[in-house]
């Protein structure tokens, strides 16, 4: 039984939600690593989703690689004063773009995926390959 692309994005959007209101739970109840290192792994489980939203019939590695790439890119982007400028400006660029490098989260991003990598393998080995979309 093959899960549909809609079945998969709605699945995609309820994890997405899922992973940001925990990351603001523990952001809002705790206070130093636990919050900044949690931060950084559930950034890198909603982009994700958002990628496997994006594509629904992207193979589990392919989302990870991708996923794990955009948050590095995002993070080393840090180094320069684009983020920090558009930052001040913005809350919600504060919350794409981040405002300072810290080479922990580039540690912590691939934790927040490893463990929807392994989901999304044994998910598409149950339930056979994603329907490829046609536009």
């Amino acid at each position: 039984m093959s899960l549909t692309a809609r079945w998969i994005r709605l699945l995609m959007v309820g994890l997405a939600v899922g992973f940001a209101g925990a990351a603001f739970a523990i952001r809002a109840a705790m206070d130093g690593p636990i919050e900044q290192y949690s931060g950084a792994a559930f950034s890198g489980a909603i982009v994700y989703t958002i990628v496997v939203f994006i594509r629904p019939s992207i193979s589990a590695l392919s989302a990870g690689s991708i996923t794990v790439a955009y948050c590095w890119f995002i993070e080393f982007a840090q180094l320069t004063p684009v983020p920090a400028a558009l930052s001040q400006r913005s809350r919600l660029a504060r919350q794409l773009l981040g405002a300072q490098f810290d080479l922990v989260d580039v540690a912590w991003y691939p934790v927040g995926v490893i463990l929807l990598v392994a989901a999304h393998r044994i998910l598409r080995a149950r339930t056979g390959p994603a329907p490829v979309l046609t536009s």
